[in-house]
């Protein structure tokens, strides 16, 4: 299936694109996080670190995935996942 995934602040500049459709088989956030950090070696240890990483905000269209189900949130078929570091947010 494929998430829409954007990046901002250095998360961005890791990943050289602001908006990156990815092709995957990830059933929940965490997978592709994982999967996100394995295709981008810049973002190694910065997404995922037994949970999300540090102060990351991850959110599933406008939901922060900390008040779904966290990493453990399931994934549909053209999903928007937001990538962003707290300090980048609001």
């Amino acid at each position: 299936m494929q998430i829409e995934c954007r990046f901002y602040g250095p998360f961005r500049e890791a990943v050289g694109e602001k908006r990156v459709v990815h092709e995957t088989a990830a059933r929940t956030v965490g997978e592709l996080l994982e999967e996100l950090s394995r295709a981008y070696p810049a973002l190694d240890g910065r997404l995922v670190a037994d949970g999300i990483a540090g102060s990351t905000v991850v959110t599933k269209g406008n939901r922060d995935v900390r008040h779904l189900e966290g990493t453990g949130t399931e994934l549909e078929g053209g999903d928007v996942i937001r990538l962003t570091p707290s300090v980048y947010g609001g």
